[in-house]
């Protein structure tokens, strides 16, 4: 019989949180293990290379520490990294485990929402550059015109709690603009990065009426929910004690008091130094 172990939920920092806030909503019973990567983050500036082996040594501590399966919540990493390591590193490392991503959960569905079939997509730089979601979006829904657009300055905004800022506008609105410029027939707005729910009073303000904005937390959270209702045998090798433990590579006490903002509800967070992991 196999050991059992916690689910892994990994993020270059904060936003995975709003994704783990919906998996635990929807899968409470399960033990989860989180990671924030803060002191290398952002990874939406950083090339293909780098995120793919930051994020290739992370999944490698999530197996250390008896993880099954791990949720790799972050776009960026999902976009830069999540292909390779399930190809060409999951085999060598361990067959039996699973490293899952954001991107495909929310393409396999982001087309229900668009009656216009013109889909806009906000994310960080590297995920845009990827290319990834109009990739995706283009395989479960070929008729779908896919239109992006970075957000460089969205994610510096949010981790330095200047997302409710009357400043913050500014650069919400100079995004939205330059996405609707694309098309005047975007009536979806996907949000491609796991920060920008923050930011979501502020973008239904610039956006026309009507227009739906899409966050993934919940798709995720349904996605690995129906995940585990196939995969019994997945569903075996996990924990079910309702525990949550958090990690950050960088400082404890500033990664607890922005967590909370992310995730709800108070975090105490332990730090990795993954030189030594």
């Amino acid at each position: 019989m196999q050991a059992t172990g916690p689910i892994g939920v990994f993020d270059s920092g904060y936003g995975g949180l709003t994704v783990l806030k919906e998996i635990v909503r929807a899968l409470p019973a399960y033990d989860y293990l989180y990671l924030g990567d803060n002191a290398r983050a952002p990874y939406g500036t950083r090339s293909f290379e780098t995120v793919y082996h930051y994020t290739l040594e992370c999944v490698q501590w999530f197996f250390k520490q008896g993880c099954p399966l791990v949720v790799l919540a972050c776009n960026t990493a999902s976009a830069k990294a999540l292909r390779t390591i399930q190809q060409n590193d999951l085999p060598k490392l361990d067959a039996t485990k699973r490293v899952l991503g954001v991107i495909r959960p929310t393409t396999e569905v982001i087309g229900t929402y668009s009656a216009t079939k013109q889909v806009g997509v906000l994310g960080t730089k590297g995920t845009v550059q990827s290319g990834s979601y109009p990739i995706e979006i283009e395989k479960f829904f070929p008729e779908m015109q896919v239109f992006q657009q970075a957000c460089p300055m969205w994610v510096p905004l949010i981790e330095n709690n200047e997302h409710k800022s009357k400043g913050a506008d500014f650069f919400v609105k100079e995004y939205i603009d330059a996405l609707l410029l694309q098309s005047p027939k975007i009536d979806t707005v996907l949000l491609a990065c796991t920060h920008y729910p923050l930011l979501m009073d502020k973008i239904k303000e610039h956006v026309p009426v009507g227009t739906k904005i899409v966050s993934q937390g919940e798709i995720v959270a349904n996605s690995l929910q129906d995940y585990l209702n196939r995969h019994t045998e997945m569903q075996a090798r996990l924990n079910k004690n309702g525990t949550i433990d958090f990690y950050t590579t960088d400082s404890v006490a500033d990664f607890d008091r922005q967590a909370e903002i992310f995730f709800g509800k108070n975090v105490a967070s332990q730090h990795l130094d993954l030189m030594l992991a």
